[in-house]
């Protein structure tokens, strides 16, 4: 406990599934919490509960596809807490829509939303990480675009290449500031959102092709993301850590079992 005592920590799509693992586990361990969604009131429920666990957060809504949102959850962090020390870009969409059925602006949301707000969020954050000579800033990639494919998925797919891509430039570009970036890549992990969408059947095939046989939590990736954001990772920038229970491992489905 306390391995974030004094940080401030801004955390994208907080308000539901991995974002809201991350944010409560970060709290726990002493951050201070600007949440970051679209939904107002998902995102208060998520600072009530930090609150009365004796934490400290704040809601800030907005869509993270906007330059004028990134600059209102920096100015939040300033404002409220005084400083900024960790970003946890977490917010993303997936919605499945095969290539031949995607339409030019399907394309560009998902990657206005995934893709473009990792530019913005990351770039919001520099100066006043700069200013202290010390950041952190981890990005909630996936398997899906770096390490394999899923179809009706290619425009999340390139999204969360491209956010790789970005990370190796940038981390090289903010290291001599103290500034880290780094990604965790997470398999399937059962959120709400996962659950209330595939339905029993479809969730039972995923976990069948996961040699640990079950799938994340929330609380996986949030665990992974601590360890990047903490001093514990303070050598360590343009990296990815792969949280899938061993999905991306057999070289077929047989091999699983």
């Amino acid at each position: 406990m306390g391995r974030l005592a004094s940080r401030v920590a801004i955390v994208t799509g907080g308000s539901r599934g991995i974002g809201r693992g991350i944010a409560e586990l970060f709290a726990k361990e002493g951050a201070r919490l600007v949440i970051v969604g679209r939904d107002r009131s998902s995102g208060d429920e998520v600072v009530d509960a930090i609150v009365r666990a004796g934490g400290e957060a704040m809601f800030v809504a907005g869509d993270v596809a906007l330059a004028e949102t990134a600059a209102a959850m920096v100015a939040a962090a300033l404002d409220r807490f005084g400083r900024l020390d960790i970003l946890c870009h977490n917010a993303g969409i997936f919605p499945e829509v095969r290539v031949d059925d995607m339409t030019e602006a399907q394309w560009d949301r998902v990657m206005d939303v995934n893709l473009k707000s990792t530019f913005l969020a990351t770039k919001a954050c520099f100066k006043p990480m700069r200013a202290q000579l010390y950041g952190r800033i981890v990005l909630t990639s996936s398997i899906t675009g770096p390490i394999v494919g899923n179809p009706g998925l290619a425009h999340y797919s390139a999204s969360k290449a491209g956010m790789e891509g970005f990370i190796r430039t940038a981390a090289i570009e903010c290291a001599a500031d103290g500034i880290t970036i780094n990604a965790v890549e997470p398999g399937n992990i059962l959120t709400e959102g996962l659950a209330a969408t595939l339905g029993q059947k479809h969730i039972d095939a995923m976990t069948a092709a996961v040699p640990m046989g079950r799938l994340g939590e929330p609380i996986d990736i949030a665990w992974a993301t601590l360890f990047l954001a903490s001093d514990e990772a303070r050598y360590i920038t343009g990296q990815r850590i792969v949280v899938d229970g061993g999905q991306t491992l057999p070289e077929t489905r047989s091999g699983v079992n």
